[in-house]
Order: C-alpha cells, then sequence, then structure tokens
C-alpha cells in the first residue's frame, strides 16, 4: 500500500495531542512515522496559535518543535489559492497545503469541508477521525 500523505486540521491535532485523550493515537501515529503530514508555514502557525489558546503554550512549543523534527513532516509551499471553502475562509489553508502536496486526505471533524466533496477539480478527499483510524489500522 502506498504511504499516506495527510493534512491534519487543528482540532484534529488539538484533540489527539492529551495522553488521556481517546485521539491520542493520532499523535502516536504520527510520532511513530506510520504516516507523512504535510504542513504549511500558516497551518503550523495556526497549530502554535490554537494549541497554546486551548491547552497552553509551553504544550504548543513542544508540539510545534516535535513536529518540526519529525522526518514524516513534510513541509509544502503553495503558490495558488484555491479559495474553495466560503462558509470558513480560513480553512482554505488545509485545502491549499493538500492540493499543493498532493495529499490523499484532509482529515477533519469540520463540517465547512463537506462542500470538497461537490468539487470535481481540483479533488480534494476529506475524511473523518475514524475513517482514518482504519486507513492506518491496515
Amino acid at each position: 500500500m502506498k504511504r499516506l500523505n495527510i493534512v491534519i486540521d487543528t482540532n484534529v491535532l488539538l484533540v489527539s495531542i492529551p495522553p488521556k485523550s481517546r485521539y491520542h493515537w493520532i499523535f502516536q501515529a504520527l510520532c511513530n512515522d506510520l504516516f507523512d503530514l504535510s504542513i504549511t508555514e500558516s497551518i503550523i502557525n495556526e497549530y502554535e496559535e490554537i494549541i497554546g489558546e486551548k491547552l497552553n503554550e509551553a504544550i504548543a512549543k513542544n508540539v510545534i518543535r516535535t513536529l518540526l523534527l519529525l522526518p514524516n513532516v513534510k513541509y509544502v509551499n503553495v503558490f495558488f489559492h484555491w479559495n474553495l471553502i466560503e462558509a470558513d475562509p480560513d480553512d482554505n489553508k488545509f485545502v491549499d497545503c493538500a492540493i499543493s502536496a498532493n495529499a490523499n486526505y484532509i482529515v477533519t471533524e469540520d463540517k465547512h469541508f463537506n462542500v470538497l466533496k461537490s468539487i470535481d477539480f481540483p479533488k480534494v478527499n476529506v475524511i473523518n477521525i475514524e475513517y482514518f483510524r482504519k486507513l492506518i489500522s491496515k
């Protein structure tokens, strides 16, 4: 099976960080090199901001440091902004990253991404956490 290249929405990453979270397996799978994570500068900045707000600054700095050191985290340059999500334009950073990285999926629980299912080009596949678990478990 081809190695998965994933873009993870901030809220999914956020819930995967605490060791007692039922979604901690996502962060563990990332740290154990079970898939590639594609990121951009704006995604890293949002990760750091939201994790800092919801958990704390120290955790945010440690998570970002970890992401930047992992060999399976791929930094992507975005040269075109597709603006496919009108309901929440801030979500477009994940879409643009996925397209630029030729990612297999965006993992999210955010309903704003559902609009992508009706767009044929560029095709961006969106999956939820449970479907991602099935893919990782194969």
